[in-house]
């Protein structure tokens, strides 16, 4: 056993969210950092944001800059880590190199740790001959470099053999208190001896994690279910650090999020890029919102909550340990719900991107596009899911005439040549219209249409719909008209009775 250095003990929690990213976030690391960061406010502790770039093949700079980007704009803020700093970095766990090095080499002094020499053909035929009975072992380690003589050592190191560094497990076993599944107990005879360091020196997850967490301080370790198995080999690791029991971190793991198909969540069965759904319009206060309620929920039936009130009520032995399902169609729910209680300027604010996005907006946008984009949006904000849906909606409003286009599929089905009569009419009604307001309008077209040809309102307004916004879905068609103003209103309907060329 060795001591650790620490620099006396623990004050206030420490939760820390350690993601490896190698690509984008996904719904189940953010419903991690969720409950981390939350924990953390309730109790008024300390959010550690660390990032696991051992492996720097995979863990990119791009891909670290994404993660902070998108914890960012999801209002995950932390209170130390990349770019704030902190009195336990560096956050980087491809910085912290040494100080792994350092701590596998007490370890193989105080005999926790020894070389192993196995090649990964000897490891794969000696598991084959135990799976298939013959050899009498465990299917994992089995042990084999755990008390070489000095003369096997010799002769492997004479073959140009490059060791593996593998913890020893004790014998025995592990019973921790876990805040979401109570209390685990993992016989060691199912933990064989694991490695802390490959052959080229670089440390593996196991050590890497258990050496920062003493040293940072961390006292919850909130983590999927996925990496429960791991527990008993950080403890294992703590205890060779010379830790107290009672300054372990406190463990818990959060319970599976699946598809629909009851597997676990993947690319395979539903999309699980935050960054996917951002992209699609999706609220940053949507995706915080639900993802909270996989595990955990206010209580009272409620199912809407800003972060604040999430923070002020969170309580990790309320996370429930049952699987929870991934619902797309339940996540745009709460997307619209929370699209139609935004302030209308912080609408306006939020559609914008995407209008430019789609070259429908200049960046910055023009005085005159703005004025459009202010009126037009109080047209849709109780209408859409998804902050995308705006580029359909208003699109007609933005798009010059010469850009201008009917969708195919809507003008086949709508703009067929009984539409012809409806569509006259409607020019020569709103020709003369004055004022030109979306009130004027509405009785004119009424007049011309439900009236004087007497038409059903959806074989009268549809035509005309489709022929000043392009679509047969759009924002309500008298105010559409209005903000289109009476020039470019009559030189649609006139277009639409023009046959194409």
């Amino acid at each position: 056993m060795t001591e650790h250095t620490g620099d006396g003990p623990r004050v206030g929690v420490r939760v820390r969210f350690a993601p490896s990213p190698s690509g984008d976030l996904h719904v189940g690391n953010i419903r991690t950092a969720l409950y981390d960061w939350a924990f953390a406010r309730r109790t008024g502790g300390t959010f550690v944001l660390r990032i696991e770039d051992t492996d720097q093949t995979r863990v990119t700079q791009e891909y670290i800059n994404s993660a902070l980007d998108t914890l960012r704009w999801l209002g995950l803020d932390w209170d130390e880590g990349p770019e704030v700093g902190g009195p336990y970095g560096p956050y980087l766990q491809s910085e912290r190199m040494a100080s792994y090095a350092d701590w596998a080499q007490r370890f193989r002094a105080a005999g926790d740790a020894y070389y192993c020499y196995c090649t990964q053909e000897e490891l794969a035929e000696r598991r084959a001959a135990a799976r298939a009975g013959t050899g009498g072992g465990p299917t994992g380690y089995d042990g084999h470099c755990r008390d070489l003589t000095p003369e096997q050592v010799a002769a492997y190191e004479a073959e140009g053999r490059a060791p593996v560094l593998r913890f020893r497990m004790p014998a025995g076993s592990t019973t921790f208190t876990d805040l979401v599944l109570g209390e685990v107990t993992v016989d060691h005879a199912h933990v064989p001896d694991f490695v802390l360091v490959r052959a080229d020196g670089s440390p593996l997850y196991t050590l890497a994690v258990a050496v920062d967490d003493v040293l940072m301080k961390i006292t919850h370790v909130v983590r999927g279910q996925d990496l429960l198995s791991s527990t008993p080999r950080q403890i294992a690791v703590y205890r060779a650090m010379g830790v107290a029991e009672g300054e372990f971190p406190a463990f818990a793991h959060l319970p599976y999020v699946l598809g629909k198909d009851g597997q676990r969540l993947s690319k395979r069965n539903g999309v699980v890029s935050v960054n996917w759904y951002r992209h699609e319009g999706f609220l940053p206060e949507a995706i915080c919102n639900y993802l909270a309620l996989l595990g955990w929920s206010p209580g009272e039936n409620r199912e809407s909550f800003t972060l604040a009130e999430m923070a002020a009520e969170f309580d990790l032995t309320r996370v429930r340990p049952n699987s929870a399902q991934f619902d797309a169609v339940k996540l745009e729910a709460i997307n619209g719900d929370k699209i139609r209680g935004l302030d209308p300027a912080d609408f306006v604010s939020r559609i914008t991107p995407f209008l430019q996005g789609a070259g429908l907006a200049a960046d910055p946008v023009t005085e005159q596009q703005a004025q459009l984009i202010e009126a037009g949006a109080p047209l849709i904000q109780e209408r859409i899911s998804r902050l995308t849906e705006a580029v359909g909606m208003l699109g007609f409003l933005l798009t010059g005439e010469a850009e201008f286009a009917v969708d195919p599929g809507d003008a086949a089905k709508v703009l067929t040549p009984d539409a012809a009569p409806v569509l006259k009419a409607a020019e020569a009604a709103l020709a003369d219209v004055t004022p030109w307001t979306a009130e004027a309008i509405k009785d004119a077209l009424h007049q011309a249409l439900v009236e004087g040809l007497e038409l059903k309102p959806r074989q009268a307004f549809g035509p005309v719909r489709v022929a000043v916004t392009g679509r047969r879905v759009s924002p309500p068609l008298y105010e559409s008209i209005e903000l289109l103003g009476r020039d470019r209103t009559l030189a649609r309907l006139a277009r639409a009775l023009t046959p194409p060329a």
